[in-house]
């Protein structure tokens, strides 16, 4: 199908074929340090004993997301993460290899817009990706499901200053968007400064929850939330959970914007 021709409402159902991606213990460790692990959380920074966070899967992932906008139904420029899950069946290896295939699984009409779900999948872990494309609803597809709107009581608070030079430093992770780095592809999308990736700061909200669900960060087996506002490096985020002993309802917010919404961690209950 030619990018000539290629219609968004077209895109689903689309194989984006399998990659062999390979990581090292290096990787993992960086990725636990730009979302917030510690020097002294050996197992996340030390590859003595390392254990990976698991939503370092959404780095290994992200190449579908890349390659759905390359067919050519869209600008990828124009594109918004609007949502992220994850199911996890397995513990990552410290270091490896992975086979990692991708489709297009649907395409929502949102009137505004349309949404793309982008999946990418292994032996271990499933990554959806939604993408928003502002502009390309209305030809009468199916809206698909609505935001769940989750309300819950915070039983849990937690701060978390980003550092100022945090998306130069998450980007090394994979994600090489110049709107993360570069001032005048900012500017051009509206933003005073570059912005932070959201992967960055779910994977903040991901690690950090997992105190309020009584549970270590790396038994996380299942994540989802709405991307809602973009952060900037240096601006501190609110975390709030709610009060669940191994699954747990989360927001962030930037002062009194929510920039995550609809967040669930859950975590493997782990017998003493």
């Amino acid at each position: 199908m030619s990018s000539t021709t290629i219609r968004v409402q077209d895109l689903a159902g689309t194989s984006l074929g399998e990659r062999e991606l390979s990581y090292t213990e290096r990787d993992a460790i960086l990725y636990a340090l730009a979302v917030g692990a510690r020097e002294d959380e050996l197992d996340l920074v030390y590859e003595r004993d390392l254990r990976v966070l698991p939503a370092f899967a959404l780095t290994l992932g992200l190449w579908t997301v890349e390659a759905t906008g390359a067919l050519g139904a869209y600008d990828p420029a124009r594109s918004l993460h609007a949502a992220q899950r994850l199911e996890v069946r397995g513990p990552l290896r410290p270091s490896g290899t992975v086979r990692v295939s991708g489709a297009v699984t649907a395409v929502w009409d949102k009137g505004k817009g349309a949404l793309v779900d982008v999946v990418a999948e292994c032996a271990d872990w499933t990554a959806t990706y939604s993408i928003f494309l502002p502009g390309l609803g209305g030809w009468g597809g199916r809206r698909g499901p609505g935001s769940r709107g989750r309300t819950f009581q915070p039983a849990w608070e937690a701060q978390y200053p980003t550092p100022v030079n945090l998306a130069a430093l998450y980007r090394l992770t994979g994600d090489r968007h110049p709107i993360h780095i570069d001032p005048e592809v900012s500017a051009a999308n509206g933003f005073p400064r570059p912005i932070l990736h959201g992967l960055c700061t779910l994977g903040i909200a991901a690690k950090s929850v997992a105190e309020a669900a009584q549970a270590h960060p790396c038994d996380l087996v299942e994540l989802e939330a709405r991307f809602t506002a973009p952060v900037l490096p240096g601006d501190t985020l609110d975390l709030s959970a709610g009060p669940a002993e191994h699954t747990t309802a989360f927001t962030a917010q930037v002062g009194d914007t929510t920039v995550l919404r609809d967040g669930v961690a859950r975590f493997k209950v782990v017998s003493s």
